[in-house]
């Protein structure tokens, strides 16, 4: 049914950016509130940010905030994170994630969402 595969990660210095990509085979994209999540080794996964399914609505986890920007585009099926500004607190392994509930059902927990990607490596060096 739904897949999700994130792309994009790497190593980068700090203060340098990155952008992952996330295709989603569904049949009707637009459907689905989009967000990222990250998860360094020993944490829990935690929210970074989330785009509802017309695009016209971005939130952003309030540390990221400025940093951080999520879009997407329809035609391709496709979500996208734009990182600025890299710190090495960042790394982490990225996840995208689609919810069939609006933004205001499917928000900054894990369990609101209902389909994952395999997550893409991002590593920032100091």
């Amino acid at each position: 049914q739904v897949q999700l595969v994130e792309s994009g990660g790497g190593l980068v210095q700090a203060g340098g950016s990155l952008r992952l990509s996330c295709a989603a085979s569904v049949r009707t994209f637009s459907s689905y509130t989009m967000g990222w999540f990250r998860q360094a080794p020993g944490k829990e996964r935690e929210y970074v940010a989330r785009i509802s399914r017309s695009g016209g609505l971005t939130y952003y986890a309030d540390s990221l905030k400025g940093r951080f920007t999520i879009s997407k585009d329809n035609a391709k099926n496709t979500v996208y994170l734009q990182m600025n500004s890299l710190k090495p607190e960042d790394t982490a392994v990225y996840y995208c994630a689609a919810s069939s509930r609006g933004t205001v059902g499917a928000t900054t927990r894990v369990g609101e969402y209902d389909y994952w990607g395999q997550g893409t490596q991002v590593t920032v060096s100091s």
